[in-house]
């Protein structure tokens, strides 16, 4: 056991939680011959069989499970002593990992790490577009602008804004169908739709819309390629105001409806705000967004 190496345990903690190689191997940024040969490695060191190959998927053994929560807890404790380093370092030079939904990363993001890394070339920022929640306390992200307010008491949280989002659609649409402004004149148009588990539908009937799902012309829960479409002309959608403003050949329509509003909240680690780059970038985003 003396022999045992952090990166094998590594790769027998994500072969486990992720139950494939190949997926253990994407989120570790190695190659899957790679990672398949640190599990080997581990297994013969201590002497036992970890994973059982069920079809593509491995298996933990009995022996597996039992060690899995031990591997958990020094998982844990490294991730732990990781931020406790990345949050006592000074230096204005590294990486800083910024999440964000994917709009947000592809049109708001990126003017403002260009102006960051012209004030200190120093800073690199790996931008992650990502709809889901990075886990901070993880480290999938050292910074992550939200549309929810945190939870965790270990995440420091800056309310930035409230945006604002209206109903738009593309001008060659307009042309083919009118301009329409009351929700009553809705109810005969097509919509892009976000996904069809029926929860977008729902949202928008909240918002007065007397909408089916006969109204939706297409689907994507992605809002870049929502957005694409919808300077396709294939219907009406939701954009943030400031990225509407920035697209040309877009028109506000459905003006009589209310906007939708949504927070931006910026978020950390509270250790992390106490690194001096990580604490540069935080500041130099929320300034940015508002």
């Amino acid at each position: 056991m003396n022999n045992l190496d952090w990166n094998q345990l590594k790769a027998f903690l994500e072969t486990a939680e992720t139950g494939s190689l190949s997926a253990a191997a994407r989120k570790l940024g190695l190659t899957q011959p790679t990672l398949s040969r640190q599990v080997a490695a581990i297994e013969q060191v201590m002497g036992v069989t970890l994973f059982e190959r069920v079809g593509k998927s491995m298996a933990l053994t009995p022996t597996g499970l039992d060690l899995l929560k031990h591997a958990r807890a020094m998982g844990a404790a490294a991730e732990a002593l990781s931020l406790a380093a990345t949050g006592s370092s000074q230096a204005v030079r590294g990486v800083v990992t910024v999440s964000a939904t994917d709009v947000v990363a592809s049109v708001l993001l990126p003017p403002l790490v260009k102006k960051l890394h012209d004030q200190e070339p120093g800073i690199t920022i790996d931008v992650i577009p990502s709809n889901a929640l990075s886990d901070l306390l993880r480290r999938e992200a050292d910074i992550a602008i939200r549309h929810v307010k945190p939870e965790q008491p270990d995440l420091i949280a800056r309310l930035i804004r409230e945006a604002t989002a209206y109903f738009y659609a593309s001008e060659s649409w307009v042309s083919a169908h009118g301009h329409p402004r009351s929700a009553e004149d809705a109810a005969r148009l097509s919509f892009v739709g976000s996904d069809r588990s029926g929860q977008y539908l729902g949202y928008l009937r909240t918002h007065g819309l007397p909408l089916s799902e006969a109204n939706f012309s297409c689907y994507a829960d992605h809002s870049v390629a929502h957005w694409a479409l919808v300077r396709q002309g294939m219907g009406i959608g939701v954009m943030m105001e400031e990225i509407a403003n920035a697209t040309p050949g877009m028109v506000r329509v459905l003006d009589d409806l209310p906007p939708v509003r949504f927070p931006i909240w910026l978020v950390t680690h509270r250790e992390l705000r106490t690194s001096k780059r990580i604490r540069m970038v935080f500041d130099a985003l929320a300034q940015g967004l508002a």
